[in-house]
Parts: structure tokens; sequence; C-alpha cells
């Protein structure tokens, strides 16, 4: 148990000022058991001891003597690759040699440039520790093949001296071996890919989330200048800088649904337009290498399914092509409609969406294998063998499949078959009316962002419709706003520093239950507002104004 303490320790580096204080306290706040190191060589004596992972400050090993932290690091044993998460220094353009070199002597390292949020923070240590985890598993697991395999030859000795006819049995047990440690180490080189996907897959979440804050801020004054301006050409430029927004809105929640874990939320999709406007995505993401062929059905086929999974899916499936056509090719992507008869579906009517390439192709034997978990053709390191089985998974919860065909040295073709529905209905925007009804018993709000530029955006918004509004930085600020009197509504941020939009939540119904209350976020597991709110009182960012007003009318006359 004490090495098991001991290696679970996180060792910090930093410095300069209370950096190492901060980082400690914020660490041991979440649970962890931290060491403060004085100096390169302290962390890597410490590192010998055994430690989970070492975040450090970039300044704190540049320009001093790091041989000692360079020869432990170059020591360690095999199955070992110490993780380091490095605060890094902002800077503009690129980074000295000296410091992409010293970057790539660290190894397995991620970078986070300050500021940094501290859930990003905690989420790259809780990553960086999982990961380490499984080193000192992999380690146990060395070990005991080893004891394993010097008792075998032990025997192996033993028997061929005194049973000369149980030689070829034994070579044969001793093939089984050989054979089950390559796949163990194909698994573990496919799980630690995996653990780098899911860090990725929270960052990128994070960074989302920041965007859509952004995004809001210019969202809500281009309309506002839209809505004010009398001048033609203002009015088209905000125009064209709307449309531009909205681009990028779509890009960042293409990237929330990399990172999302949620359960799926099935509308009506238009088929033909998800796939035109995946176009410029997938044109950046596959390269110039690749053609990309679109076949639309001209029937317009509408699919029940959840919109961003089946873009993630999509996407999947177009990088999985173009890692097999290495000397370039065709990418087609064709929507059309079916109709099932049985077999692994439903009988009924079915949209389908078939991305193909004409790529090298899979064996006969491998087909049957290819939407396995951890099942990849790829070289180790270059796929988790996760891609297609999620593919897979999504068109099952959607209530449908997914289809592999394929001729060796002729290309794939995945077919995702996906309940086909009627055309959704245009859905009318709803007016942002200044004059609305804001006037009464029911007009104060109470506004709780820690991003300041969103906070005064909404707090804005809510005044030209008559609102008396109130606001605060942070949770605890918020909370003391709620006594004496609790406001009509209360609007709360989910992702701030130190307490939560949930844990803000929570503590305001203790003091006043019956207060209607409406989270704006921009992130993408919503796992935690789910259990504290109903989804019609979320708020997702970037939102327009005409949708803040009709949240915070809804929200105030549902509890009148």
């Amino acid at each position: 148990m004490a090495s098991e303490r001991v290696e679970s320790r996180i060792l910090v580096l930093a410095v300069k000022g209370r950096d190492s204080e901060v980082i400690d306290q914020l660490l041991r706040r979440a649970g962890h058991e931290t060491v403060i190191c004085e100096s390169s060589a302290a962390l890597a004596h410490e590192g010998r001891r055994g430690a989970a992972i070492a975040v450090v400050t970039e300044e704190s090993l540049l320009d001093v003597d790091r041989t000692v932290l360079d020869g432990w690091l170059g020591e360690q044993p095999p199955w070992s690759d110490f993780p380091f998460v490095l605060l890094a220094t902002k800077r503009a353009g690129r980074r000295p040699q000296e410091a992409l070199n010293f970057l790539e002597r660290l190894g397995n390292v991620v970078v986070l440039e300050r500021p940094v949020h501290s859930e990003t923070l905690a989420s790259a240590v809780n990553s960086a520790k999982r990961g380490r985890k499984r080193q000192y598993e992999a380690r146990r697991r060395l070990e005991e093949l080893q004891t394993a395999e010097g008792r075998l030859t032990s025997l192996n000795g033993t028997l061929e001296a005194r049973i000369a006819e149980r030689t070829e049995e034994l070579s044969s047990a001793n093939n089984q071996l050989m054979q089950e440690i390559a796949v163990r180490e194909r698994a573990q080189a496919a799980l630690a890919q995996s653990q780098k996907m899911e860090a990725v897959g929270q960052l990128t979440g994070g960074i989302a989330h920041d965007f859509n804050n952004l995004l809001t801020v210019i969202f809500g004054n281009l309309e506002l200048i839209q809505r004010r301006t009398e001048d033609e050409k203002t009015g088209r430029l905000a125009d064209y800088a709307r449309q531009a927004a909205e681009r990028a809105a779509k890009l960042t929640h293409q990237l929330l649904a990399f990172s999302r874990t949620q359960n799926l939320t099935l509308t009506p999709v238009d088929l033909n337009a998800l796939v035109t406007g995946m176009h410029d995505l997938l044109g950046r993401t596959i390269g110039p290498m690749v053609r990309i062929d679109m076949a639309l059905d001209s029937a317009d086929p509408w699919a029940l399914a959840d919109a961003n999974q089946l873009e993630l899916a999509i996407l999947n499936l177009s990088i999985n092509a173009r890692d097999a056509m290495t000397e370039g090719g065709v990418l087609t992507i064709a929507t059309g409609r079916q109709t099932a008869r049985g077999d692994d579906l439903t009988p009924g009517d079915y949209a389908v969406i078939s991305v193909s390439d004409t790529g090298s192709g899979i064996p006969p034997h491998l087909l049957a294998r290819v939407f396995d978990p951890f099942f990849t053709t790829k070289p180790i390191g270059k796929g988790t063998g996760l891609g297609l089985s999620q593919v897979y998974g999504i068109a099952q919860q959607s209530g449908g499949t997914a289809r592999l065909t394929s001729v060796e040295g002729g290309g794939v073709t995945v077919d995702l078959w996906l309940p086909a529905t009627e055309p959704a209905g245009a859905a009318a925007e709803a007016a942002f009316l200044p004059e609305a009804d804001a006037h009464g018993p029911r007009e104060r709000i109470l506004v709780v962002d820690d991003d300041e530029a969103v906070r005064h955006f909404m707090v804005d918004c809510l005044q030209t419709l008559g609102y008396r509004v109130e606001q605060a930085a942070d949770g605890e600020a918020g909370l003391q706003l709620l006594t004496p009197a609790a406001p009509d509504l209360l609007i709360v941020d989910y992702a701030m520093p130190g307490m939560t939009g949930v844990d803000v939540v929570q503590r305001a119904r203790a003091t006043a239950p019956d207060m209607p209350i409406i989270m704006a976020t921009g992130y993408a597991d919503m796992a935690a507002v789910d259990r504290v709110l109903p989804s019609r009182n979320v708020l997702r960012k970037p939102f327009r104004l005409s949708e803040l007003a009709v949240a915070v009318r809804e929200a105030l006359t549902a509890t009148a």
C-alpha cells in the first residue's frame, strides 16, 4: 500500500513566485497527494522513488542544469513513459529551438498554455494519472510474464532432459505464449492510443467551450448592430460577419461532437444538407491528395438521427478512407433511400449514407471483425481500433445499422442505415421585441458568468428587454446576492473556476427552492447539468438575442 501511495503522488516544479503553492493547493483540493520540488534534480530524485505525473512550469526547466533530470528520463525501463503536464508561457510566434528540443526530450508531455482554466488543468492531470496507472499495470503484467517465462524455461529444460517425447508439446505451448504476448502488446498499444484520444477529446471540449463564449458575444453584438443601424452598407457588412460567425459556430459544434459523451438526441436530419455542409471540413481534413465526390439523392432523404454524432461518424469514415488511399484516390459520399425486409433491421424505410473509397480494401477473412472494438488493420500507433466500432454504435443507437463491403484491392464502402422520417417543418425564429412584457412582480434577474464579455452582453440584452439585472463574476459572489431576497430568475454559466454552474444551482435551491434557473453553457458533456435541470432550462452558447428573450420569458412564465 505504501508503494501504491508513493506511485500515485503528483510532483510539482514551479520556481517562480507562488506558482508552486497555487498549483499544490489546487491539486490537493481535488484529492491528489503532491510533492513540491525545488529543482529539476529534486524532481528526478522523487521520480526515481515513484510518482504518477509531474506538473511543471516551462520557466522552471529552461536555462537550468537538467543533467540529472535527463539522466533519469533516459534510464526509464521499457514499460515507463513518465507523463508531464507542462504549463507553458504564452508566446508570440514559434518557440525557440531550445524549447522545442527540450519538449522532445521530455517525451510524454501535455502542453497547456497559460493562463489555463482550473478545469482544464484538472482534466489533463486526471488523464495523465490514468495513463501512468496503466503503465504500472503494464509493469506488473510484464513482471508476471517474465516470472512465467523463467519458470517455463526451467521446466522446459528439465522436461527435455527427462522426457524427450514431450519436446513438441512444450514447443507448441511456448509458441502459444509468444502469440499471447504479441496480442497483449497490441492491446496495450491500442489502450495507450485510446488514452491519448481521450485527452485530446477533453482538451477539444474545453477549447470549443471558450470559443462558444466568444461567439456568443460576436453573434449578439452583430445582431444588435443590424437591428439598430439604418445604414444599408453597415447592415450588409454586419450580415457578412454574422455568416462567418455562423460557420465558426458550426466548426465548434463539430469539435464538441468529437468530445461529447452524452446520449444521442434523435431529430429529423436532412442528409443532403448535412453532407453538403461538411464539404469544407472534409476538404481541410482529408487533404489535396484525395478528391471528394458527392452523389446526393434528388429526393432529399431525411433520417432520424443525432446530427452532431452523424457528422462525427462521416468524418471518422472519411479519415479511414483517406488512410487507405496512401497514393491518393477518390472519396465518394452518397445519400439515398432503401427498404429493409428483415435480417439485422426492422422492416421499413431507411435513409442511407454511403462512404466509399478507392483504396486497398480489406481481406475477406477480416471483414467479420471490422466493427470489433480495438480491432484495426492499421499499424500499431496509427489507429485505436475504435473508429468503426463507434460508427456502428451511433447507427445502432439511432435505430439503424452499419454495413461494410469490400473487395481486396478495390476499395471499401460503408453504408449507414438510419430510420427514414418526414422533413421537419422550418421553425419560425422568435422575434426579439424590446417592448416585451418585462414589467411586473417578476422582473429581477441575476446573471452569473465568469466571462466578462459574455456577462456584459447578457446584462445589456436583458436591460434592453426591460428587466432589472444584477451580475456576478463567480458562483460565490452570485450566491451572496440571493439574500436577503432571491431574484425572480437566475441565469448561470456551467464552466466556471472554483464552483461550476451545477454547484451554484444546488446551493441556490437550498436558499430559494422555487426560483427558476437557466443554465447558459457552451460545454459538451451535459450529464451533470441534466441531473439538476430539465433540457428546456438549458440555453446553449452561442445563442441569439431572440433565443435569450424567449428562454427568459418561458422560464418566468412557467413559474408564474
